[in-house]
């Protein structure tokens, strides 16, 4: 059947290629016997060994194993599990952190040009506090094996690398250990560091296993799934400091875990935004309301932002964080459903942060029906930012300003953030 995976043997056959292009998701693209091949650990321009790991009817999956010809770009992974069949967790350990850079503007000038039919161009900004690309992941989870000891996992794999430490994890996550204790009974351990000082491991046992938990010098929670999480030992919560103002936020919840990426974004948003005093602004996937807040200091106490956010924590969180702006207020719900129940009917801007698979049909038809003069839209993968940003341009928005930062630097991951105007005839 076309598009049947099949799944390559391991230690599969050898091919030679000539690299083309970047990919999105941290694969480089080149063409064996008509058919396409997606290949990591390569870079644009090289020549390679690549050992098949998948097969389809239409492509192939591959690790270049042999650099035979290779781009100036490369480097020497500063990573001793990075390479292929080792550690998943980041794509671009091979390239220096200028090329990488240039390949994730790449990536999101294509899937403009791809999905909105935009040419643009882009760069990619470096977010302060990693300058090399190590040291930077506040919250890192890893997976546990039978034996109750941590690693990463293995790129589209189950299986564990056993590290004996992160090389992107902050350093106060790395003071924790996670990797070099034992956790038996866990199936997962997540470290958290907040930039308020405050650590966190949250541990998800075993299904109908008891978990045995380490001494650690960070507060201690148990995942028990559908029952929620709750501390063992210390707070719930951790404390995320903005500028001059801090958030509470759910050890078990949503933060950037880049140090400087929420400082980034909210400047950008206000910038791209530019609310003004006495505006009505709404801000859509709110989270713990880093957004929310910024927009209520902006429009001032004439002015009014209202949040909505599914996940009731983050709701908790949110209220407790802008307890005083009376001018903010936040409400749970999904956002088409939360908009209607308010019978909101218009905004003078809109902010959106929606998760990886983006606004969707349904909201941007509802969001462009509030006729806000400035859309601001924050969003961790292009492919569907490029893909909204065309189904907005049928309600006669047009993108006006994109900025692209590398929060998540050796990964394929960026995050961007639009500006949508709406052409008034």
């Amino acid at each position: 059947m076309t598009g049947t995976r099949q799944p390559g043997p391991a230690g599969g056959r050898r091919i030679e290629l000539t690299v083309d292009a970047v990919a999105n998701g941290g694969w480089c693209v080149a063409r064996h016997e008509g058919r396409v091949v997606f290949v990591r650990h390569t870079l644009p321009g090289e020549r390679v060994v690549a050992e098949v790991t998948e097969e389809t009817t239409r492509f192939l999956r591959a690790d270049a194993v042999e650099i035979l010809e290779p781009s100036p770009d490369r480097v020497t992974p500063p990573c001793p599990f990075a390479g292929p069949g080792r550690c998943g967790g980041c794509d671009w350990q091979h390239a220096s952190p200028q090329a990488q850079r240039r390949l994730k503007a790449d990536v999101v000038a294509e899937q403009f040009r791809r999905l909105a039919g935009l040419d643009l161009k882009v760069v990619v900004e470096e977010v302060p506090g990693s300058p090399d690309g190590l040291g930077w992941r506040t919250r890192v989870r890893f997976a546990v094996d039978r034996d109750g000891t941590a690693g990463l996992r293995k790129h589209r794999s189950h299986e564990i690398e056993h590290v004996t430490a992160c090389l992107i994890a902050h350093s106060a996550v790395e003071e924790i250990g996670a990797e070099r204790l034992a956790w038996p009974g866990a199936a997962s351990v997540e470290v958290v560091a907040a930039s308020g000082g405050d650590r966190a491991v949250i541990v998800e046992p075993e299904p109908r296993r008891r978990v045995a938990i380490p001494e650690v010098d960070a507060a201690v929670l148990l995942d028990e799934g559908r029952r929620g999480t709750r501390a063992l030992r210390g707070r719930a919560s951790l404390t995320e400091r903005v500028g001059r103002r801090d958030f509470r936020v759910t050890a078990s919840g949503f933060w950037q875990v880049h140090p400087g990426a929420a400082a980034t974004l909210l400047d950008a948003v206000l910038d791209f935004g530019r609310p003004e005093p006495g505006e009505w602004a709404l801000d859509l996937y709110c989270g713990a309301g880093l957004f929310a807040a910024g927009l209520a200091e902006a429009v001032g106490p004439e002015g009014a932002v209202l949040g909505i956010e599914s996940e009731p924590q983050a709701v908790q969180d949110a209220r407790f964080n802008l307890r005083d702006l009376p001018q903010a207020r936040i409400e749970r719900g999904r956002v088409e459903e939360a908009l209607d129940r308010l019978r909101i009917e218009r905004a003078d801007l809109v902010v959106a942060d929606p998760p990886r698979a983006g606004l969707g049909r349904a909201v941007v038809e509802r969001v462009a029906g509030l006729e806000a003069s400035r859309v601001v839209y924050v969003s961790c993968d292009p492919a569907t930012l490029a893909r909204d940003v065309a189904w907005f341009a049928e309600h006669g928005y047009r993108l006006d300003d994109l900025r692209a930062f590398d929060q998540y630097p050796m990964t394929h991951h960026v995050e961007c953030v639009a500006l949508l105007v709406r052409d008034v005839i």
